[in-house]
């Protein structure tokens, strides 16, 4: 294969490629992985645990969201590193349940070879680039030391383990926030979409869990009434997102100074900000689940923390990507994510259909009371 196919190559469209969607479908496997560790564990340590390998997994897969904004998918030698990503993926994905078990070693490796991949395409990309080059060679910095301090952690056993996963995941992203990627070459339309799409993802996770939940229960007519109330919880949130936040931050970064500006944008609100987002759609699909296989009984603790604390998650992350992207605090958010912090306990000692309902009933007003704001502010302005 000749050097021309590593040559970096900008693209050309801002539309999403097949092969990128591609891979977006190899990470459904792993936030289900992620979902199913948090289940078997029923502990509040398996939510830690959960949260944490996700944090990982996000970290593989913002790398690749930056690097086919810059460089065009299209090309073979780009589709090829691309697949190898995705053998790699679909083994991390694998071994999630038993990643601080017996498969920790095969879950390391197979993120270092994620990084490994990431890095050596980000190489021959910018061979004729020498600035893009630096850029790829410090983000390289954060992988590097993730990789050493998750592999310390499959050899150290108790807290300490726990404690070299967690740093490096706070050390991966100390990085990523500290080198402003001045030099990176973004295609914002692009990128932006990209992270949209991850959202329908994981808001899918929750869809997925009204299924399994149901299969649980035995589909009856109640099952299927307190499933299309879980529709509607997904339903309310989809809005929250997709209602004109997203709309408003893409155009901010569209609009924003390519480079130190669009960049840092960027790296901030989506790549950072839409962490919290994707965790609290995969904790409150949990929460979904247990509340449909089991109705009648109360969640467990931890469950309860799930369902209300990862909704609560999810608001706070949107309030703080809207913040960010438009200069507007959305205060009622941030009033109804404490409230639902607040129901944690209430949800261990009510029915979980119950807890369902009131859930779902909070983020419908919520959606209802914005909309009609927005409305009757647009009328006022006209």
């Amino acid at each position: 294969m000749t050097t021309r196919h590593f040559a970096l190559g900008r693209r050309d469209e801002e539309r999403v490629v097949p092969l990128e969607l591609l891979l977006d479908v190899v990470f459904v496997l792993a936030i289900s992985q992620c979902t199913a560790l948090m289940v078997e564990e029923g502990s509040w340590a398996g939510l830690a645990s959960g949260l944490v390998i996700l944090a990982v997994l996000w970290r593989g897969w913002t790398g690749f969201a930056w690097l086919t904004s810059s460089v065009d998918p299209n090309s073979i030698a780009v589709r090829l590193v691309i697949f190898a990503a995705m053998g790699s993926f679909v083994v991390m994905a694998l071994a999630i349940p038993r990643a601080f078990g017996d498969l920790a070693t095969e879950f390391v490796v197979s993120y270092a070879a994620i990084r490994l991949i990431h890095m050596t395409l980000g190489y021959f990309a910018s061979r004729d680039d020498a600035e893009f080059r630096s850029t790829v060679q410090r983000n390289a910095i954060g992988g590097g030391i993730a990789v050493v301090l998750l592999a310390l952690g499959t050899v150290i056993d108790g807290p300490a383990g726990y404690a070299c996963w967690i740093l490096a995941v706070l050390a991966d992203f100390l990085v990523a926030a500290t080198f402003s990627r001045v030099e990176w070459r973004l295609v914002a339309g692009h990128f932006a979409e990209r992270h949209a799409l991850i959202m329908i993802i994981a808001l899918g996770e929750s869809i997925l869990a009204i299924g399994i939940g149901a299969k649980i229960a035995d589909v009856t007519a109640p099952t299927l009434a307190l499933a299309l109330v879980g529709v509607a919880l997904v339903a309310s949130l989809w809005w929250t997102y997709f209602d004109g936040v997203s709309v408003e931050a893409e155009h901010r970064l569209v609009a924003a100074t390519p480079g130190r500006e669009q960049n840092g944008l960027a790296r901030l609100a989506y790549s950072l900000l839409h962490l919290p987002m994707v965790a609290g759609d995969v904790l409150l699909a949990l929460g979904i689940k247990y509340s449909i296989a089991h109705p009648d009984h109360p969640l467990e603790p931890y469950a309860a923390g799930a369902f209300f604390g990862g909704l609560a998650m999810y608001l706070l992350g949107n309030v703080a990507f809207g913040w960010q992207m438009t200069g507007r605090l959305n205060v009622l958010r941030l009033v109804v994510a404490l409230v639902l912090v607040a129901l944690i306990p209430v949800g261990a000692n009510i029915p979980a259909a119950a807890s369902l309902i009131v859930a779902t009933a909070i983020m419908v007003m919520l959606v209802a009371a914005q909309r009609m704001t927005r409305q009757v502010t647009s009328a006022d302005a006209a």
